[in-house]
């Protein structure tokens, strides 16, 4: 019997592109896939400048958005948010949303689905 996975390397995890997003990878850190997540999903995005999630929403899926380096203007709801290190930002289930790397540095944000959103790729 296979012992279950509790830590995942960044490393270790595969990247993609994400549909709807420009300049954009992704690592899915936190998944059925890598730990067996049933109600959550955590990946790791990377944004180049001007780049990143063109207008979209997740029906039945709220976003969580959590800023690590960079900096990064978000829309939702009629609101701009202007987010740096440590700002966090929600979108709610059914919400247009536009996220975009504002720094001359690649944005790093970690991005927590629930439930997962487990996009095919």
């Amino acid at each position: 019997m296979a012992t279950r996975r509790y830590l995942v390397r960044e490393s270790e995890v595969e990247t993609y592109s994400p549909a709807n997003h420009s300049g954009t990878v992704n690592r899915r850190l936190i998944s059925r896939e890598t730990v067996g997540a049933e109600q959550v999903e955590v990946l790791l995005g990377t944004i180049e400048k001007g780049a990143g999630a063109h207008p979209h929403h997740h029906d039945g899926i709220e976003q969580v958005c959590y800023v690590l380096a960079g900096e990064a203007t978000a829309e939702v709801d009629g609101q701009t948010l202007h987010l740096g290190p440590g700002d966090v930002c929600f979108f709610p289930a059914g919400k247009d949303h536009v996220f975009t790397a504002a720094s001359e540095a690649p944005v790093r944000v970690l991005v927590i689905y629930a439930p997962p959103y487990a996009e095919k790729v």
